[in-house]
């Protein structure tokens, strides 16, 4: 692969973090701009070089301004990491603009940010997945959520940063949550339309596949931990924590996995002219009449990205640009034998409020572990300080040749770290233990 002089990463999370590390391990990449970054990001360099990664103060949401940096710097490739930059058409205006990026369009991102596109979309080409409703009318929304016996998941149709699910087993909740959706405005314009889903029983995994339009490239499944404390309990959030692979799966049984839920989506994409070239990211609920997808995303999972790609062998940079080109097929996508296990550090309170500007301390203690490495998700630095700056501030990822190995490993290095009101689950990976 030709020497490239530049990458732009767009976004600011752990994530972000995870892929400009990977993409700065690269052979053939020269430098790495990203906006806007983080206080971990900033302190990468790439190999080939030495040159650190530059984080310039542009909003992931700001689709003008990153256009016009775009046009500035000229980069041989942006990579687009959240969802709603992805929503909001930057790919498209990228491409408008004469540049190579890789993510879906936003027509082919409505199978994250719609959950009623996603939903029909599902329906239409026999992707297997729940009962499902959608609502504008809180009474008609009561009644439908009635029929299930209140077990279901109340979900707003837009984009709420993973926390835009209520999963409900009664109909008092049910209720509570459609109401604060559709009445409260809770999530602002993301609830302005609910979808209302049966509750799937049986164990959750994360499915993730590179696409380039017609080929699709199967990760390890892995699991992540959406609750906010132990044994699954308290609010949702945006990730507490995932390991991979699961166990629980073997090679056969994810193939099986992987056909029954990927073929009739690339079908559908087909028969609906979609052009999906990125991540695509199915949960997936392993129910005792098969496998039921109860979301897709058209990004990397946060914090899955952080355990995948500390096992990913390939060069990240060829299958990206496989990606993009359509020559996946071309690509042998390798991965590390062994686990991962990542383990996320949240502020005080979250996912409620919490208070930011905490100072952090032990980082580099812990980075030093051996196979293991701290991604920054919310941080920032003051003054030569390292300080916090949101809700989940760090993931503190470890891989090992086996789980607990793993497991125990990345609570280690978190135990060396520590600021102000910092807390985390310490249960994850447990249940495949």
């Amino acid at each position: 692969m030709q020497s490239r002089d530049g990458l732009l990463v767009i976004g600011s999370g752990g994530r972000e973090h995870a892929l400009v590390w990977k993409l700065a391990q690269s052979p053939s990449v020269e430098r790495i701009w990203c906006a806007p970054g983080n206080a971990g990001i900033g302190a990468e360099r790439c190999a080939r070089t030495g040159n650190q990664v530059e984080c310039l103060p542009i909003s992931a949401e700001d689709v003008p301004a990153l256009v016009a940096l775009a046009q500035e710097l000229r980069p041989d490739l942006t990579v687009v990491g959240p969802d709603n930059p992805l929503a909001l058409g930057v790919v498209d205006r990228l491409q408008d603009a004469g540049h190579r990026v890789w993510g879906p369009n936003q027509r082919a991102a409505l199978i994250e940010s719609s959950k009623t596109f996603s939903q029909k979309f599902m329906e239409d080409h026999g992707v297997p997945t729940a009962a499902a409703g959608a609502f504008t009318d809180p009474g008609e929304a009561k009644s439908f959520a009635a029929g299930l016996g209140g077990r279901c998941a109340v979900k707003a149709d837009g984009l709420a940063l993973g926390k835009g699910v209520t999963i409900c087993t009664s109909l008092e909740e049910a209720g509570e949550a459609i109401d604060a959706m559709l009445l409260e405005k809770a999530l602002g314009s993301a609830s302005h339309q609910i979808v209302i889903q049966e509750l799937l029983e049986g164990p959750e995994i994360s499915l993730h596949a590179f696409c380039d339009g017609e080929t699709v490239k199967l990760f390890p499944t892995s699991q992540d931990h959406k609750r906010a404390f132990d044994a699954d309990l308290g609010p949702n959030t945006g990730g507490m924590g995932a390991y991979c692979p699961t166990p629980f799966l073997s090679a056969a049984e994810l193939e099986e996995v992987g056909r029954q839920v990927l073929d009739p989506w690339r079908a559908g994409c087909a028969r609906e002219d979609i052009d999906f070239r990125g991540l695509l990211y199915p949960g997936v609920i392993l129910t005792p009449s098969g496998p039921k997808v109860f979301e897709f995303n058209a990004r990397f999972g946060d914090p899955e990205a952080q355990i995948y790609l500390p096992m990913l062998e390939t060069d990240l940079l060829e299958i990206l640009e496989a990606s993009v080109d359509g020559c996946l097929d071309q690509v042998s996508v390798r991965w590390a034998p062994g686990f991962a296990v990542c383990v996320v550090m949240a502020s005080g309170g979250y996912p409620g409020s919490y208070e930011t500007g905490k100072v952090i301390e032990g980082l580099q203690e812990a980075d030093e572990l051996h196979n293991t490495k701290v991604f920054h998700a919310a941080t920032v630095e003051v003054d030569g300080t390292l300080r916090t700056n949101g809700g989940r501030v760090l993931g503190v990822t470890a891989w090992r040749d086996s789980l607990q190995e793993a497991q125990t490993a990345a609570y280690a290095a978190v135990d060396r770290i520590r600021f102000d009101g910092a807390f985390c689950r310490r249960d994850i990976a447990s249940k495949a233990l």
